[in-house]
């Protein structure tokens, strides 16, 4: 088996909930070595949230895969010295405290680089380092609503709609582990570590693409248009005899095959319909022409034949139907892990498709505090140290 492209480098996780799990999971998955601190008795809150089967949560089983656990008291004197012991031997630590907690924890980021001049730091947080904001605490759903993103979903009459997943988080978790790698990179060049600050409401503004530039550019609030594309048209969910088809014609030339596939060559000569801006204007009779031709066949038609013209289409999916497709299939989006207790956990696959050193699931989430004592072994502890910080509730 090839070397997986993280492999040799150790990570402190002190992360819990969804923003930092997620960003040491991919670090996880590209073969880094994560170290999961967690309190004694509890653990992340995420171990009790969703279905949970057999005691394990699948929730918490999907974003801690290929971790170690170790239980320790933060707050206790002795706990805090086990952390100062394992942070020289780990290239990176990732928190998502709110910023200022590991300053008073004693471990802000100059007593880090005293520790291990090399450190990379990554913070994940709701609102940035510094700034008025940062010292609130921000979940999800406040990021969605105070980025804008929110303001941009759903119908125009509507009011401003969340996206379903825990998309801030996500994106979060995603720029984290995007930063981290990045500073690995810098310091095989330079030696030097670094401090990465990554927040939930930056990422979610880092996703408003053309909303965005189109303010910047005219001072003008996009408007919510649901379904429909902001900037193109035709564009959306589309009736069928059967059901619904998404089309994405994104550009004129991509019109031109759908005008084609649909047998509608005198929309072309339509003077309303003549540029994209015209038909921006008139979204709602170009879409009931096209609904009139979509609606004599059945969606399975149209997207055999859209395809055959090379007109982007979809349908809409639930998730059933989603991990019963044979595309998602092949791409081994979700994956079975086997657990010790003998459950076969299914859970999401790698989205990221290396070669010749692939993602691996290398292990389950682990029970909690499953590798507490091999990791204290591994700092020097004997076993009777071991049994008597456990006696104390330190571990």
């Amino acid at each position: 088996m090839h070397t997986m492209p993280l492999t040799g480098i150790r990570v402190l996780d002190l992360t819990r909930i969804i923003s930092g799990p997620y960003c040491t999971s991919i670090l996880a998955d590209m073969g880094a070595e994560v170290i999961k601190i967690e309190a004694p008795g509890e653990g992340d809150p995420i171990r009790r949230q969703g279905v949970v089967r057999d005691g394990l949560s699948w929730y918490f089983a999907n974003y801690n895969r290929n971790k170690r656990s170790v239980t320790l008291d933060l707050y206790s004197a002795e706990g805090k010295e086990i952390l100062r012991q394992l942070i020289p031997r780990c290239d990176v630590v990732i928190e998502n405290y709110r910023p200022g907690i590991m300053e008073k924890m004693g471990f802000g980021d100059e007593a880090l680089k005293a520790l291990r001049p090399d450190i990379i730091h990554c913070s994940i947080n709701g609102f940035g380092a510094s700034g008025p904001y940062r010292d609130r605490p921000a979940f999800d759903f406040i990021a969605q609503a105070m980025s804008g993103f929110m303001s941009l979903n759903g119908g125009e009459d509507d009011p401003p709609m969340r996206a379903g997943p825990p998309i801030s988080d996500l994106a979060a978790g995603l720029n984290g582990a995007l930063g981290v790698v990045a500073a690995l990179l810098r310091r095989e060049r330079t030696g030097r570590g670094d401090s990465i600050s990554v927040s939930l409401l930056s990422s979610m503004i880092g996703l408003l693409s053309f909303q965005a530039s189109n303010y910047f550019a005219s001072g003008e609030l996009p408007p919510r248009t649901g379904n429909d594309h902001g900037i193109v048209a035709p564009y959306g969910l589309f009736e069928t005899a059967d059901g619904q088809v998404a089309i994405a014609p994104s550009n004129d030339a991509m019109y031109e095959k759908l005008l084609d596939a649909l047998e509608l060559p005198e929309l072309r000569a339509h003077p309303e319909f003549q540029a994209n801006a015209d038909r921006m204007l008139n979204r709602a009779s170009i879409k009931a022409a096209i609904e009139a031709r979509t609606r004599q066949q059945d969606s399975h038609y149209w997207i055999e034949r859209l395809n055959q013209y090379g007109v982007p289409c979809g349908q809409v999916l639930n998730l059933q139907e989603v991990f019963d497709d044979p595309q998602v299939a092949d791409q081994e989006m979700a994956i079975d892990v086997p657990h010790p207790d003998g459950q076969q956990v299914r859970m999401l696959g790698f989205p990221i498709k290396f070669a010749e050193a692939p993602c691996q699931a290398r292990s389950p989430a682990p029970a909690l505090g499953a590798d507490t004592d091999s990791v204290l072994e591994e700092l020097g502890l004997s076993g009777a140290r071991i049994r008597e910080l456990r006696e104390k509730g330190t571990v």
